[in-house]
């Protein structure tokens, strides 16, 4: 047998294997081909199975913040009511207390006056309007202010008419001629309406 004889069958035997090996390869990369989209089809399941989770936990949590948020802002606002509540209370024990003690101010004003038209001592004068001063102090840092009431216009949120006495001076009229009894403020507040006698 010649040589190029024994090369062309070589070269014959070659073709007639290659494309049983390529069919082969073929074949394989087709199976790994559908492995890869297999195991691709299943990432894919996967991620979107991962992307429900996810969305699902970022759901909870807004629903969870807020909740929080409402749950502190109910909180603050019960605080505060309490804090307002506890605030009412004291100013209301601190104004019954100052109530009670306004008949004893009319007292002292009434032993002034009639200790200034009396010929007593100079001394009983004297340590009367000290009581007076030092408890109308005392009250006074606690809030309680006098209604100016005489001479002024009659308002109706400061005073109450208990009588009307005709005068002649046209300024007079509609103002307040004199005044029965005192009225008093705490912190703002008319806890006494002034009793006056109103010029008509």
């Amino acid at each position: 047998m010649s040589e190029n004889t024994q090369k062309e069958m070589e070269k014959e035997l070659k073709e007639e294997i290659q494309p049983a090996e390529t069919q082969e390869t073929v074949q394989e990369k087709k199976e790994e081909k559908k492995g890869l989209l297999k195991k691709g089809n299943k990432d894919k399941a996967r991620i979107e199975e991962l992307e429900k989770k996810v969305a699902q936990l970022e759901e909870k949590t807004a629903k969870d913040k807020d909740d929080y948020i409402r749950l502190m802002a109910e909180f603050d606002n019960y605080r505060r009511r309490t804090s307002q509540e506890k605030l009412e209370i004291v100013s209301m024990a601190s104004s019954e207390t100052i109530k009670g003690m306004l008949p004893v101010l009319d007292d002292c004003e009434r032993a002034l006056a009639v200790l200034k038209e009396s010929a007593d001592s100079a001394a009983a004068k004297e340590g009367t309007e000290l009581i007076y001063h030092k408890l109308m102090a005392y009250l006074q840092s606690r809030g309680l202010a006098v209604i100016e009431a005489k001479n002024q216009p009659f308002d109706t949120d400061l005073h109450e008419a208990v009588a009307q006495f005709p005068v002649q001076d046209e300024e007079m009229k509609g103002k307040v001629f004199d005044v029965v009894q005192t009225g008093y403020t705490l912190n703002g507040k008319v806890i006494r309406f002034a009793k006056v006698v109103v010029g008509i």
